[in-house]
């Protein structure tokens, strides 16, 4: 609340010289770390909206905030039941998915914005540019980008939350967003956007970083830069586990 109080004052203190608002944001915490026990955390993401002249209207614009992830391709495959044995059988690939995605609003996107505006900021899970690279139809690719969405969601990676950012006195907002544990690494950034009329006047965002820390970053670290020694610790630490069960079953 510090934080908050401190980007008020300075809200009020500069002057402002544009004829339509703009945003000041901040965030709770610009680096989130994942450890053994890390299960999940909260962003809060908060700021001002700086009116022409320090003249707040009676109704406050609308907010968008869209939290997102480190993009990177991903292939969905379905399978069949073939000759009673279930194979591979149709694939697309994905080029640009984020790791994560969540968006939180004033009240619901479709009575947010236009669908023209909401698909140019990807406000929304429905808007997202998955950018499919497939000969299939566009119906059957479809469906694959259906099935992805469904999986994304039921892990918490892809979330929406209509009615999530809170407005005070026509000023001041913040929103809270869920971080799952299953979260990937990477650079984030959260998009804040001011809507006013069924369009974007104004739009600002905000870097974060999640990062593994103490033994899992030493694990990730050593995947990352040096795959051929940790291939070969994984392989000992298999064979060991593997000595010791077999020593507990003579004995019992």
């Amino acid at each position: 609340m510090r934080r908050l109080a401190a980007l008020f004052l300075l809200l009020l203190a500069l002057p402002v010289r544009a004829a339509e608002p703009s945003l000041i944001s901040d965030l709770s915490q610009e680096r989130i770390d994942i450890n053994t026990t890390f299960k999940g955390a909260d962003l809060l993401v908060f700021g001002a909206i700086q009116y022409p002249a320090g003249r707040v209207p009676e109704r406050a614009p609308d907010i968008a905030i869209v939290l997102r992830g480190p993009a990177q391709p991903v292939t969905v495959r379905r399978k069949e039941r073939v000759a009673g044995i279930w194979v591979n059988t149709d694939a697309v690939r994905f080029e640009s998915v984020p790791g994560f995605y969540a968006v939180a609003t004033t009240r619901p996107i479709d009575d947010l914005a236009d669908d023209r505006t909401t698909a140019i900021y990807e406000i929304g899970v429905r808007n997202l540019q998955l950018s499919p690279a497939s000969s299939l139809s566009e119906r059957i690719t479809r469906g694959f980008e259906a099935g992805l969405i469904a999986a994304r969601r039921r892990s918490g990676l892809f979330a929406e939350n209509p009615e999530g950012v809170q407005i005070t006195g026509n000023v001041l907002y913040r929103a809270r967003i869920a971080i799952p544990s299953a979260v990937p690494v990477g650079e984030y950034s959260a998009e804040i956007h001011l809507v006013r009329n069924a369009q974007v006047i104004a739009s600002t965002t905000v870097p974060i970083r999640i990062e593994k820390s103490g033994f899992e970053r030493w694990i990730y670290v050593m995947a990352q830069e040096q795959s051929l020694a940790y291939g070969l610790v994984a392989v000992l630490a298999a064979l060991l586990a593997g000595w010791i069960a077999s020593l507990a079953t003579r004995r019992s």
